[in-house]
């Protein structure tokens, strides 16, 4: 019995200590050399079989040898893919495992007896495919579905996504990696996402949203679409929420704290379109339906503002108005001794600087005068020659009595008072009284079709526009005059100007050959023969604002009747429209000194990018344009170089309610 009972005990010893030594490469010195291998080739081949198809598993291995994964796959919500992988945990270092295999989550596909490892590598091609949506949530480019790198919120850990078989494979042979690689490589990804996410444009966010509503919009414009009551209900509140979210917001910062909850809701919403809408040609046939209306709005919109930009540059404002009358009230309560200017003997002194400005507004010839006054160093010497209309003659002498420039002196004449003036002398004003050009300007059916609106302006009207072609008989005692619009503004001495040598010509002006529009065929129509035979195209244009002209120069080639002969070709407006630089394009053309661009700096009525430096470096800046400085649609940026000449304490302007 005892020998019996030792065999029996020896033999249950051997059969215990037998597999383990046989199996572990630890502590026994023998071992199988295939058996390592075997095992990986069977996982090999197991993982296989579960993406080529369903595996069928047996009731009992799924109960028995099964264990449950040390992390789970949480696939409840397919739009978040950033906690997809989140139940994917790698051994840790000393744990020893033989076999690991991931079982199923406990959801639906589980019940049903689906294949777990294939919901796995499912879940994660469909993260994939979800993590572009997010890469684009994020930088708002496109991103190639093989580069996206999804992130998990609670660790901050980085895992490339590009291959699902590879990760599986990965999860299930995690014995044979080092855990120190890993670390590694996670931490250079995580990096390079941060400086990623370093370079995401301000708004990103927001054009996200405004894609999104789109693709909304195009959605509840679709018949698919429309036949799901529950769907349009919600995709029209997912758009009223949108929109209130996105409100005026240019920037991510701009827009409300809720605005990721929106903004996921709208895409899960469009996830339902998509399901109902799959024809790709009815949705790009109404998207090109909608970018045609939307240029054809934009079309009309571009006309209205062109319109009514037209109409603010015509209209004076109230306190404009009031001013002059203001001071017409007040130039008539004075005796005939103080209406008097002073100094009126330095009028036709050709040794002084004179100045020409030809304007009916008050305030603008002010900011002109003082600022010339201000940079003069000698302001005794400058005499300013103002010729204004009936209406404002009294309002700009008195402006001038109670605001009188230094000692400087001020002229100010009545055009009516100009009796050689008259439409027997001047072609240019028979033309201006005619029926067919009062006809041409006011009648708005007419006036609506053509496309150049600018030279449809009523201050063409104005006779004053076009004294500048009659300074001789204006001023017949002076040798040179510098001629000033009543939109500029003077940052310099002006003197020099006087001492330049035109060489022969007639007018010294700054070119305009840098702005492709201020050629001779912007102006002038060369299909005209007169105009063709005479002229270059592509000459180059100069700039009227700031002109010096040469008066000896002038009567010795008689400029005023080379322009009266131009005008009087020009009698139905065939060789140039209105205004009064093509006639001066014209009569001055090979008579014309080209002055150095820092004296005069044009645009600021209408160019918003003008550069800052040439700005402050010019002598002469120049509002030609729609965006008067005096008007509310000028730019606020240019606006401070005009508004620091008028003085808004003055009792008129605070009366008139003019304010900066």
């Amino acid at each position: 019995m005892v020998v019996t009972r030792n065999i029996v005990l020896l033999l249950l010893s051997i059969t215990f200590v037998a597999p383990i030594v046989l199996y572990t490469d630890r502590f026994g010195t023998f071992k199988y050399p295939f058996a390592e291998q075997e095992f990986i080739d069977a996982v090999t081949a197991f993982v296989s079989a579960a993406d080529s198809g369903h595996l069928n598993l047996l009731p009992q291995e799924t109960s028995t040898v099964f264990k449950e994964p040390i992390g789970l796959v949480y696939t409840e919500d397919a739009a978040n893919t950033k906690n997809l992988l989140h139940g994917l945990h790698f051994a840790k270092p000393g744990e020893h495992v033989s076999a690991r295999v991931l079982s199923a989550t406990k959801d639906e596909g589980q019940t049903k007896g689906e294949n777990p490892i294939k919901l796995v590598t499912d879940g994660i091609n469909q993260g994939n495919q979800n993590s572009y949506l997010v890469k684009a949530d994020i930088t708002g480019d496109s991103v190639n579905g093989e580069d996206a790198i999804d992130v998990d919120d609670n660790d901050g850990k980085l895992a490339k996504s590009s291959d699902a078989s590879d990760l599986a494979s990965e999860t299930m042979e995690q014995q044979h990696i080092k855990s120190s690689s890993q670390v590694t490589q996670k931490g250079s990804k995580l990096s390079e996402a941060d400086k990623h996410i370093d370079q995401t444009p301000p708004d990103a966010r927001v054009r996200y949203l405004k894609d999104q509503l789109i693709q909304a919009r195009v959605y509840l414009s679709l018949q698919a679409v429309r036949n799901n009551p529950h769907l349009t209900r919600e995709l029209r509140l997912r758009v009223k929420e949108v929109s209130r979210t996105l409100g005026d917001a240019s920037k991510d910062s701009d827009l409300p704290r809720n605005a990721n909850e929106r903004m996921k809701a709208m895409e899960q919403t469009l996830m339902k379109g998509r399901q109902i809408q799959n024809d790709c040609a009815a949705a790009v046939k109404k998207l090109r339906a909608m970018l045609h209306s939307t240029e054809e709005q934009l079309h009309v919109h571009k006309k209205q503002t062109l319109f009514l930009t037209q109409l603010t540059a015509k209209t004076l404002p109230k306190g404009l108005h009031c001013l002059p009358l203001r001071l017409t009230t007040e130039y008539y309560s004075l005796n005939t001794s103080q209406q008097q200017l002073p100094n009126q003997q330095k009028l036709e002194n050709p040794r002084l600087y004179h100045y020409a400005i030809f304007s009916d507004n008050i305030l603008a010839t002010a900011v002109v005068v003082n600022s010339t006054v201000a940079h003069a160093k000698d302001t005794s010497n400058h005499v300013f020659h103002i010729v204004t209309d009936r209406l404002n003659y009294a309002a700009m002498r008195m402006w001038f009595l109670v605001n009188p420039p230094k000692k400087a002196t001020i002229q100010v004449q009545n055009i009516e008072d100009f009796t050689w003036l008259n439409s027997s002398y001047s072609p240019v004003l028979k033309q201006l009284g005619s029926p067919s050009m009062v006809d041409f300007y006011f009648k708005t059916h007419r006036a609506s079709s053509d496309s150049n609106l600018k030279f449809r302006n009523p201050k063409y009207l104005s006779i004053l526009n076009h004294l500048r072609f009659y300074l001789p008989e204006i001023f017949p005692k002076l040798n040179k005059v510098l001629f000033l619009d009543d939109d500029i503004v003077v940052q310099k001495d002006l003197t020099g100007l006087w001492s330049i040598d035109l060489k022969g010509n007639v007018n010294g002006a700054v070119e305009t050959c840098g702005e492709r529009f201020h050629r001779f065929d912007r102006y002038l129509n060369f299909s005209n023969p007169h105009i063709a035979k005479n002229f270059d195209p592509r000459a180059c244009g100069w700039a009227y604002g700031m002109n010096v002209f040469d008066l000896v120069q002038w009567k010795r080639q008689n400029i005023t009747e080379v322009y009266h002969n131009w005008q009087k070709l020009n009698h139905d407006r065939q060789l140039w429209k209105l205004g009064t630089l093509p006639p001066g394009l014209i009569t001055f053309w090979k008579r014309t000194f080209q002055l150095n661009r820092s004296w005069h700096v044009l645009g600021l009525g209408y160019n918003p990018n003008i550069n800052q430096k040439e700005i402050e470096r010019a002598a002469v800046i120049h509002y030609n344009g729609n965006m008067k400085p005096w008007l509310e649609i000028s730019f606020p940026k240019f606006r401070g170089y005009w508004t620091k000449y008028v003085d808004y304490d003055l009792v008129y302007l605070r009366e008139c309610n003019i304010n900066p």
